[in-house]
């Protein structure tokens, strides 16, 4: 028997039992703290705005404030139809090149890392939140989870086409390791938090 044989025999004489518990990760997120607190904290830490609102007048007026109305943008939202589009949905992608602000629903978001869980049925078309210059997104406060873990339960087994977490503002230092802000997404991201 070769060497290399022989200590292949020996491992496979030497497993482990397959049966193997997975650890419980009930634990993690049961630590209290301040859920808004936090997401806003975190948020951010990573580049993102967080603005509390009570509706959606709110949230219309700073966007007037903020960001110049002369110049495209979009929504998904009937509430801000004074403000922005709601006809682009079916328009070819490469059509929203000029999209100055997109403005989106999110399902749910992450205390731990800022993140929102966005899906398809939610965003219109998949290149809007990382096509524009600016993304703003709508959550409210009661749907805030402690971490990741609570989120993919809330997730569960829902059926989507597609969905994604979304964490501030597009960043990157791979840039001689300098901080970018909208390399290959949104430069901004605000995140109107809902009462």
């Amino acid at each position: 028997m070769s060497s290399k044989a022989e200590i292949l025999n020996r491992i496979k004489l030497n497993q482990p039992d397959l049966v193997t518990n997975l650890p419980d990760l009930s634990v993690l997120g049961s630590e209290d703290f301040d859920i808004l607190e936090t997401y806003k904290t975190v948020l951010k830490g990573i580049g993102g705005d967080p603005v509390e609102v009570s509706n959606y007048s709110e949230i219309i007026n700073y966007i007037k404030s903020n960001y110049n109305l002369q110049k495209r943008l979009i929504t998904t939202l009937p509430e801000l139809s004074e403000i922005a589009s709601l006809d682009w949905n079916n328009v070819d992608p490469h059509s929203l090149q000029d999209v100055e602000l997109t403005v989106v629903k999110a399902h749910f978001g992450v205390a731990e890392n800022s993140a929102l869980w966005v899906t398809d049925d939610i965003l219109g078309q998949r290149i809007a939140p990382f096509i524009a210059q600016y993304l703003a997104i709508i959550v409210h406060k009661n749907d805030i989870v402690r971490t990741m873990q609570q989120a993919y339960e809330r997730i569960g087994n829902q059926e989507y086409g597609f969905g994604t977490f979304i964490a501030g503002p597009s960043k990157t230092a791979d840039i001689e390791q300098s901080l970018v802000l909208g390399a290959h997404g949104a430069r901004g991201l605000i995140v109107f938090l809902l009462d």
